[in-house]
């Protein structure tokens, strides 16, 4: 009776052991999710995004490849939410959520885009047909960002990540 439980004993042991290991020895996502909530505009803007980091690759022209639509994140499709209607760069983007979507310009001059799809998988199934909005932004040189993060303020919000900042104004 004795070495039945002994026995029982170090087998849970030996199982908690390795329920341990396996759940210490599971890395994080090479590109967690993140979120970033702010007010712009009188409007609550969620941004909800994939955060990679540049790892020491080549980001603009390389992993991410001048004039294509690109995901503005990593995994799945960024979204955006306003909780009212704004404007974007002056044209007028309804309240609700949107797949949120670049198109990185080699001369600095990148395309902006609010799809009404805003659950999809990267941009694999991206349908232009779909866009409420597309607006041109100018990116501008920014001090290194190795994660990928957005921002927002009262009257616009930015993505940053490797040098590049995009910044995008909002107004009522």
């Amino acid at each position: 009776m004795k070495k039945s439980f002994q026995l029982k004993a170090a087998f849970l042991f030996a199982f908690a052991l390795l329920v341990s290991a396996v759940t210490f020895a599971q890395d994080k996502p090479a590109s967690p999710r993140d979120s970033v909530s702010g007010t712009a505009a009188g409007s609550t803007i969620t941004i909800n995004y994939g955060s990679p980091s540049v790892k020491g690759r080549k980001i603009w022209g390389g992993l991410e490849a001048y004039g294509k639509v690109w995901r503005a994140g990593a995994n799945e499709a960024t979204t955006f939410t306003t909780t009212k209607d704004i404007k974007v760069e002056g044209k007028p983007l309804a309240a609700g959520t949107y797949g949120f979507f670049l198109i990185p310009a080699e001369n600095g001059t990148w395309t902006v885009i609010f799809n009404k799809v805003a659950k999809q998988w990267g941009a694999f199934k991206y349908d232009e047909s779909k866009d409420a909005l597309r607006v041109n932004v100018k990116t501008k040189a920014a001090p290194m960002h190795e994660r990928l993060v957005y921002t927002v303020d009262a009257k616009s919000f930015c993505m940053f990540w490797d040098k590049i900042v995009v910044p995008v104004s909002v107004s009522k």
